[in-house]
């Protein structure tokens, strides 16, 4: 967990550089979200990102209005990526790298696949005149009964 007190200059430098790169003005609560999101990988909803914002920030509160629009501008940006898990729940990945999940329907823990899968049947069964973009994949699991 990054709290106020453990985030250093220089991730703030980087932070700021990595909006500036990116063509997003960095805004007081945008550095705010940048600062909790872009330190270190992880998944994690927009609600988490709200609550996370909030604890360590001190001033003003983010709205949740900010944070989900800020969350839009990264992903628009590609300094995060959009996981619909199902109708009700989206992780932010900040590992923009192209890659696979595994999510865990008894914890609700998103996790990383190590290995790339690559399905080259798709390539003989592609619509004429297409190429693949992305492929990703994700295995639901649920923890063993003990």
């Amino acid at each position: 967990m990054m709290d106020a007190t453990n985030i250093h200059i220089s991730d703030l430098l980087d932070v700021r550089q990595q909006l500036n790169v990116s063509g997003i003005t960095p805004t007081p609560q945008r550095l705010a979200i940048a600062e909790v999101l872009l330190t270190s990988h992880q998944h994690v909803t927009a609600d988490e990102v709200f609550e996370k914002v909030n604890r360590s920030r001190v001033g003003p509160r983010v709205s949740k209005a900010t944070v989900y629009n800020s969350l839009g501008l990264f992903v628009k940006k590609s300094l995060l990526r959009e996981i619909f898990v199902d109708a009700s729940r989206t992780f932010y990945d900040t590992n923009t790298q192209p890659h696979h999940h595994f999510y865990n329907l008894d914890t609700g823990q998103l996790i990383d696949m190590e290995e790339r899968l690559v399905p080259f049947i798709l390539e003989s069964s592609l619509p004429e005149n297409t190429l693949v973009e992305d492929i990703e994949i994700m295995i639901r699991v649920r923890n063993q009964k003990q």
